[in-house]
């Protein structure tokens, strides 16, 4: 039995169907321009590409009828290049509704063209079924632009957290951000540590999990064995603000984090960055470092690896303080810490009560943040007053 007579229809009905299809792609294309108000607003030639999408499905559907064992392959040929045209500038939802419209248009006008009820019947079950066929083939090709589109992103993310970690503040860095649809004007803040898995799309997508719930905006990226967060908003302040670094910190590997300081924008998270990676390679020597540890809480520790940012920040926001501030704060400290930390000893050492003594550690405090009594802030402050006397002695200071 040949394929024609398979489908119930004549060699002459084909070939009606094969003159109008011209005419029954241009009766589609009016019926969308009626009945679709956001269709009569494309550009001119963006319609004539729908009508010309409609006059090979219409010629299409023709071959369709005329071999059915391989209609899928006929279709997908048929509209290969319909929606990487289309998904430009309409939607899946759109493209949808206009090959339903189509459909529609084709339901009605068909029957004209049977010989017979027989015939009229098949070919109604025919368009129904290429219409189907048609509307699967939209999508998948809609799904393999998505899918495309998605690699680029991937591959711009990367490049745009390269950059910040770089230093590259210049503008075409803040454009790619933009293009991936972040504020250039939102806070920022750099975390790194080590990736979960050896499968970036696996670490991406938990990532990206975790900051939707949070409802914040990331740029992230594994760069080898090191992963790369950069996410949108403040992050101190209220309890939520608060909580969305050890949220993210979960999906990072076990082992430390480390996060930097939160900046005005993206074109400052270079500085955020520095700051993060730093803290990184010095977090090891803090065993009992949290998670995530902020660069500015290992700032002993970066000292000790090397980091002049790190030296500058403990001379300008410790040392230099408890030295401007007098000659007695300064032997208040520097005797309270050689007494490992007892009071009296400290008072009997400097001859003054120990009020004065208590006077002076929250003088201190007021002015660097750093309590002596803590155990953590009393290495933070002989650091801080050893990198001081050393950076005077070679003249930096």
């Amino acid at each position: 039995m040949s394929p024609t007579k398979r489908h119930g229809l004549s060699a002459k009905t084909l070939r009606e169907l094969e003159r109008a299809s011209g005419r029954l792609a241009k009766a589609s294309v009016s019926a969308m321009e009626e009945q679709l108000p956001w269709f009569g607003r494309l550009p001119a030639d963006q319609r004539a590409s729908v009508l010309m999408i409609t006059q090979s499905g219409a010629a299409g559907f023709v071959r369709w009828l005329r071999d059915s064992k391989e209609a899928l392959k006929l279709t997908t040929e048929a509209f290969r290049s319909a929606p990487q045209e289309l998904s430009r500038w309409i939607s899946l939802r759109q493209a949808v509704g206009l090959v339903r419209l189509a459909i529609e248009v084709f339901e009605e006008q068909l029957p004209e063209f049977a010989a017979d009820e027989r015939e009229r019947a098949a070919l109604t079950e025919g368009i129904l079924r290429y219409g189907r066929e048609v509307a699967f083939a939209t999508a998948s090709s809609y799904a393999a632009a998505a899918e495309a589109r998605g690699a680029w992103d991937a591959r711009l993310e990367a490049l745009v957290v390269d950059g910040i970690v770089r230093g590259d503040a210049e503008e075409s860095l803040l454009s790619r951000a933009a293009a991936l649809g972040w504020d250039p004007a939102a806070h920022a803040t750099v975390l790194v540590g080590n990736p979960p898995s050896d499968d970036p799309p696996t670490v991406v997508f938990e990532v990206r999990s975790r900051a939707a719930r949070a409802g914040r905006p990331v740029l992230l990226s594994v760069q080898g064995s090191r992963l790369v967060v950069v996410v949108a908003g403040p992050t101190e302040g209220s309890a939520k603000d608060q909580g969305i670094l050890p949220t993210l910190a979960i999906a990072f590997a076990e082992g430390p984090v480390v996060a930097g300081p939160t900046v005005p924008s993206l074109a400052e998270a270079h500085h955020s960055a520095a700051e993060a990676l730093s803290g990184l390679r010095a977090v090891v020597g803090w065993p009992a470092a949290p998670r995530p540890a902020r660069s500015a809480d290992l700032l002993p520790e970066r000292a000790l690896a090397g980091d002049p940012e790190a030296e500058r920040l403990l001379i300008e926001g410790i040392a230099r303080p408890l030295e401007e501030a007098g000659p007695a704060l300064l032997e208040t400290i520097d005797t309270y810490l050689e007494s490992g930390g007892v009071l009296e000893t400290c008072a009997r050492t400097l001859f003054v009560h120990p009020n004065t003594v208590r006077y002076r550690l929250r003088k201190a405090a007021e002015l660097t943040g750093r309590h002596p009594a803590d155990p953590r802030d009393a290495l933070v402050l002989r650091v801080a007053l050893t990198v001081g006397r050393l950076a005077r002695a070679r003249g930096l200071w």
